[in-house]
C-alpha cells in the first residue's frame, strides 16, 4: 500500500508553458555562454543554481559564485515576468487526481528545484494550499520540498527523502514518485522507492526516457505514463 506520492511541479503537475526552460536558457545566454538544447534538457529538473553553473560551464563560460548568483537573480526575474504574462495552471486532471489520492489516504508531497519563495508563489497563484483537506474542495497537499532545502537536488534522492521526513513516512517501499525529466526518474531510483513514474506532460517523449535507459525491461520499478492523472488506475493494476 502506497502511503506517500511525491510529485514534481513544473511539467508534472503544473503547466507553466515551458517558462522554466525559457528563463533558464535566457539567464545563461545573458552571461555570454551558449546553450545547447541537449544540455538544457539534461539539466532540467535539477536545483537551479546547480543547473546554471553546469550550463554556463558547458556553454563556454566560467561559473564563478558571483556569476551564478547574478544569473540566478536574472533567472528568477525572467521567470516571474513569464509567469505574470502566462500564469501557471494545473495540468489536465491533476486537481482531481490529488483529491482522489488524498481521499484514499495517500499523502501528497510536491518537490521542485525552485527555491521555496518561487514555489510557494506558484502554489498561491493556483490557490493550492499545504495542510489538511478543506470542505470547499480546495486542492491541498501535505508537504512541499524545495531545492534550497536539501544538500543536493535531483538526481540525488534527498528531495524525496525529505518529503518522507516531512510526512512521517519511514518505509521507501510505501512511496511512489513521479516527474517529467530524466533526473526525476533517476532520483526515484536513487531513493529506492517502491515505484518511479516518468510522465510525458513535460518536454520528453517515451523514446527520450527509453534512450536514457528507463524502461520496465531495465528497471522493474519504473513506468512511463502519459500523465500523473493515470497514476490512480496504474496503482490499482498493480
Amino acid at each position: 500500500m502506497i502511503q506517500l506520492a511525491v510529485f514534481d511541479m513544473a511539467g508534472t503537475t503544473i503547466d507553466d508553458g515551458g517558462a522554466v526552460y525559457l528563463a533558464l536558457a535566457e539567464a545563461v545566454r545573458e552571461t555570454g555562454a551558449t546553450v545547447a538544447p541537449g544540455d538544457l534538457q539534461t539539466w532540467m529538473g535539477t536545483e537551479k543554481h546547480a543547473a546554471l553553473s553546469a550550463l554556463i560551464t558547458l556553454g563556454g563560460g566560467t561559473a564563478t559564485p558571483e556569476l551564478i548568483d547574478a544569473a540566478y537573480s536574472r533567472f528568477a526575474k525572467i521567470l516571474a515576468e513569464n509567469y505574470a504574462a502566462r500564469p501557471p495552471k494545473p495540468l489536465p486532471g491533476i486537481p482531481e487526481t490529488l483529491r482522489q489520492l488524498r481521499a484514499e489516504g495517500i499523502q501528497i508531497a510536491l518537490t521542485t528545484g525552485f527555491t521555496r519563495a518561487v514555489a510557494t508563489g506558484i502554489l498561491d497563484g493556483l490557490g493550492w494550499q499545504i495542510g489538511a483537506p478543506t470542505a470547499d474542495n480546495t486542492v491541498s497537499i501535505d508537504a512541499l520540498v524545495c531545492g534550497d532545502e536539501v544538500a543536493a537536488g535531483r538526481p540525488a534522492p534527498y528531495l524525496i527523502h525529505r518529503a518522507m521526513e516531512c510526512t512521517g513516512v519511514v518505509d521507501v517501499a510505501r512511496v511512489l514518485t513521479a516527474g517529467d525529466t530524466v533526473v526525476d526518474v533517476q532520483a526515484g531510483i536513487n531513493a529506492g522507492v517502491a515505484h518511479t513514474v516518468g510522465v510525458l506532460t513535460g518536454e520528453l517523449t517515451a523514446q527520450d526516457f527509453a534512450d536514457a535507459g528507463f524502461s520496465r525491461e531495465s528497471h522493474q520499478r519504473v513506468s512511463i505514463l502519459a500523465s500523473v492523472a493515470e497514476i490512480p488506475a496504474h496503482m490499482n493494476d498493480k
